[in-house]
């Protein structure tokens, strides 16, 4: 029901209830007949609009009336429930996922988005077809109501000024590549596009979609270029990282996602992908391939040589290098204060086994003896091969992890006066003299028989 229609109906009731109280508002009536003629009216049957009740009780008529005596006809008007637009047969959290989740898909019916999220767990309560309809055109969003907002959601056309004042990053599935041991794999390329200029800023094809690969992306750009402005990128896993968002916080970079199902609002770094299949992928002679390397070298020819010195329609005729060029001056400079080694180093937490062992990545890892059930941070870079991971409890640096070898730890001697609190070993209390160690089964036979090892014969 729309506003025209409710307050059409608001009309009719406030007509009708004044109506009633008419004859009572005569000022000639005494109390005693004012009351008596309450009585009659409430006696009466009455076509109540909107109503199935045919009959008033004497207190409503008595209220109505000292409505209209205070605020007039306006005080007939019907009132809102306090609770409308709130479903009672289904509790807040479910409702509110329900009409989330209709509004997301406005092409299904209010009936099967229900039948959809109780399949899925998210609702356990069952209603009727009746309540489901009221809290669907409580909160306005009956189908075609949802279809015609589809239709007509603005898409505004949006372009910085600045060269990294912001860039879009997205990922593209590339063709087949033979990898180190031979066997052909799918590539993924990487590309992190400047908005202003239509400059690709970073591109990289690989094996791996992850978020390792966008952040040495946005290292490489921070270095070789500049400040980036704010990042705009898609929902794809390689870009909602923790780590990812914790070093762009450290940076003061924002990262933006666009809106699940709207490519649109990515249009720049679409537009490349389709430029990159027409010019470039497409003539490629993908069986001449011979390695990851030579995909990349091939790219990178071609995005220097052509797409970069191709006159651009968006950048009003000219190409994306002479529009980097001409705003190169405006790009602000990473200081040279910023470690971006360490900003960009990974931060993880480890509980320390009893051993004074952890595991990363499959591995075991060592540390000091004072670290042994605690929970330590570790940090790394995780661009290195060989990492080195530095050990961290209560901001205090407790040196580097080392891989453990256990035969050369079959080698070490051990000491039954080992401190694991000290963080040493092995190592003696101060103080104490140790004692012999127990004699063993043997020693001690021999010994009762008053033989003298260290001599070879009897005592």
């Amino acid at each position: 029901m729309n506003k025209e229609q409710e307050e059409k109906k608001a009309q009719e009731i406030m007509d009708f209830r004044y109506s009633i109280i008419a004859e009572l508002l005569n000022p000639y009536l005494s109390r005693s007949e004012r009351r008596a003629l309450m009585r009659e009216k409430a006696g009466r049957q009455y076509e109540i609009p909107y109503s199935n009740r045919s009959r008033i009780t004497q207190e409503c008529i008595k209220k109505w009336y000292a409505s209209f005596r205070r605020f007039g006809k306006e005080g007939l008007r019907p009132k809102e429930r306090s609770d409308k637009g709130i479903c009672r047969a289904l509790p807040a959290e479910e409702a509110s996922a329900f009409l989330e989740y209709l509004e997301q898909n406005p092409q299904l019916t209010a009936k099967a988005a229900f039948r959809k999220l109780k399949q899925e767990g998210v609702i356990s309560t069952e209603i009727s077809k009746s309540a489901l309809s009221r809290l669907v055109l409580s909160a306005g969003l009956q189908r075609k109501v949802r279809m015609q907002s589809k239709e007509q959601r603005q898409q505004l056309k949006f372009s910085f000024k600045y060269p990294l004042e912001c860039v879009q990053a997205d990922m593209m599935y590339g063709p087949q590549v033979p990898d180190e041991k031979g066997n052909l794999r799918r590539t993924i390329l990487l590309v992190i596009l400047d908005d202003a200029t239509r400059r690709v800023v970073y591109s990289a094809f690989s094996f791996r979609e992850g978020s390792l690969e966008f952040e040495y992306g946005l290292k490489s750009v921070l270095l070789c270029h500049g400040r980036i402005g704010k990042v705009f990128t898609d929902n794809g896993s390689a870009f909602i990282s923790s780590e990812t968002l914790r070093i762009l916080s450290i940076l003061g970079i924002p990262l933006i996602h666009s809106r699940v199902g709207y490519p649109a609002s990515r249009g720049k770094v679409e537009r490349f992908f389709r430029t990159l299949r027409d010019g470039f992928l497409r003539p490629l002679d993908k069986d001449s391939l011979r390695s990851l390397d030579d995909m990349n070298a091939r790219f990178h020819t071609w995005l220097e040589s052509e797409y970069h010195r191709s006159p651009h329609r968006g950048l009003g005729g000219k190409t994306p290098l002479e529009a980097w060029m001409e705003k190169a001056h405006l790009i602000i400079h990473l200081d040279s204060s910023v470690n971006a080694d360490e900003i960009f180093k990974h931060e993880l937490r480890r509980r320390v086994y009893s051993d004074c062992t952890f595991t990363l990545d499959g591995v075991l890892y060592e540390v000091p003896a004072v670290l042994k059930g605690k929970n330590i941070k570790i940090r790394f870079n995780p661009f290195q091969v060989q990492r080195k991971l530095e050990l961290l409890y209560e901001n205090r640096n407790y040196g580097e992890a080392r891989v453990v070898d256990t035969y050369a730890n079959t080698k070490v001697k051990r000491s039954q006066y080992d401190d694991p609190d000290s963080g040493l070993s092995p190592s003696r209390k101060p103080g104490r003299t140790p004692k012999e160690p127990p004699a063993s089964p043997t020693r001690a036979a021999f010994s009762a028989s008053n033989i003298d090892l260290s001599k070879g014969g009897k005592r």
